[in-house]
């Protein structure tokens, strides 16, 4: 088992009551799980997300902790949080890292892997 590792699962959903199709206006929420499935306790410090839509428009978004916190997690335990994002197309996708300070000082990065933000209807 690695001693730095963070293990991040998203859900993402399409909110209809707040997009506006006529206006490009596409809003999706994402519930991230970020469970350190590491050996050694570590505080998510920052992230970095690269937001993509359809028509390969590009923003890419950083700053310091998750939704205001910057979560501690001891081996096994996890922190959830829901944020959102808009785009100018019914599809898109995301994907990022979070940068982590273990307890022992060691920095790492926490992959989180590309997710697709669609309208139910769109993926086939």
């Amino acid at each position: 088992m690695a001693a730095y590792e963070m293990t991040v699962t998203v859900k993402s959903q399409y909110l209809a009551d707040q997009s506006d199709p006529e206006r490009s206006l596409y809003v999706f929420a994402y519930a991230v799980t970020i469970r350190n499935t590491g050996t050694v306790a570590a505080q998510l410090i920052a992230r970095h997300w690269v937001i993509r839509d359809a028509n390969d428009q590009v923003q890419e978004v950083r700053g310091l902790g998750v939704v205001g916190h910057q979560p501690l997690l001891k081996p096994g335990e996890q922190f959830e949080y829901t944020s959102g994002t808009s785009l100018a197309t019914p599809q898109g996708s995301m994907l990022g890292e979070y940068f982590c300070v273990a307890e022992d000082g060691e920095r790492f990065e926490a992959r989180i892997p590309e997710f697709a933000l669609a309208l139910p209807r769109t993926l086939h």
